[in-house]
């Protein structure tokens, strides 16, 4: 039987949608930043969250604010009341959902957090060297946004970063200044987010499922990680272009060829046809 949607927060600018809202244990997701029209999504469970027994909240943003406007007071409430009867909270976000798992983790009384690629800030005053987002800073409150005042600081899990990609690199060394128990995870070639090549391997469910039980820590998802790159073009493709930048030919030679072969290889399975 499939779960209705109950809207806990029905915002002009956020929403927030329960489902199995019974279960003792709740987590937690967020629409990363979007390309296209501002419009809210269609939210639906993810199925095995609420059937090993948990709630299951999703939050969106409408537009690329990072989760800050006029609404985030009144959805900090909101969280707040929300989160009263669960044993525990986990949560799960990419680079603007995982920066807003950061700033809301008082109000949802987080315990569990992957943060992939998450930004401490966008505020050109609090990282002025991280100009990536600078087009969705406009309007950015500092005071609204800021992590410190915000933070529940005893949520553990794990920060996953592409260690090539150094300004992911430097947001996630400040945010475990404000949060120690998280640790960081260097997953080489993952790109922004840093999960793409786990998405390719096939692990992205079997990293969901490590909120399910105790602690997250970064061993399993580096094994994933591991067991996924040897056939990621998307891996062989970002190695070739940091070869580049090294100045390695030979590696970037051997990455590039090994990219377009998987590349090949995906194209042919997936139009049998036109190797025939």
């Amino acid at each position: 039987m499939a779960l209705s949607e109950e809207r806990v927060f029905d915002g002009l600018h956020m929403r927030a949608s329960l489902f199995n809202r019974a279960a003792p244990r709740l987590i937690v997701t967020f629409r990363q930043r979007i390309n296209g029209p501002p419009v809210f999504s269609d939210a639906k469970p993810v199925q095995s969250f609420v059937k090993n027994g948990h709630a299951h909240l999703h939050i969106q943003s409408l537009r690329n604010d990072w989760y800050i406007n006029s609404e985030t007071g009144a959805l900090g409430a909101a969280l707040r009341a929300l989160t009263v009867p669960y044993r525990s909270v986990s949560a799960i976000g990419f680079s603007m959902g995982g920066y807003a798992a950061l700033r809301y983790s008082k109000p949802l009384r987080l315990r569990k957090l992957i943060a992939v690629s998450a930004q401490y800030s966008i505020s050109p005053r609090v990282v002025p060297t991280d100009g990536r987002y600078r087009d969705c800073a406009d309007g950015f409150d500092d005071d609204l946004g800021d992590l410190v005042a915000n933070a529940r600081n005893g949520v553990s899990g794990v920060i996953l970063c592409d260690p090539f990609k150094p300004l992911d690199v430097m947001n996630a060394e400040m945010i475990q200044m404000v949060f120690p128990r998280l640790r960081i995870c260097r997953l080489a070639g993952g790109g922004h987010p840093a999960s793409r090549v786990l998405r390719q391997g096939g692990y992205f469910g079997a990293m969901q499922k490590l909120l399910l039980s105790g602690e997250v820590e970064p061993a399993p998802i580096i094994d994933m990680h591991r067991g996924s790159r040897r056939e990621s073009d998307h891996y062989w493709a970002h190695i070739a272009k940091v070869a580049a930048r090294r100045k390695r030919p030979d590696l970037g030679k051997f990455a590039a060829a090994r990219a377009a072969a998987l590349r090949s290889i995906a194209k042919a399975a997936a139009n049998p046809s036109d190797s025939s």
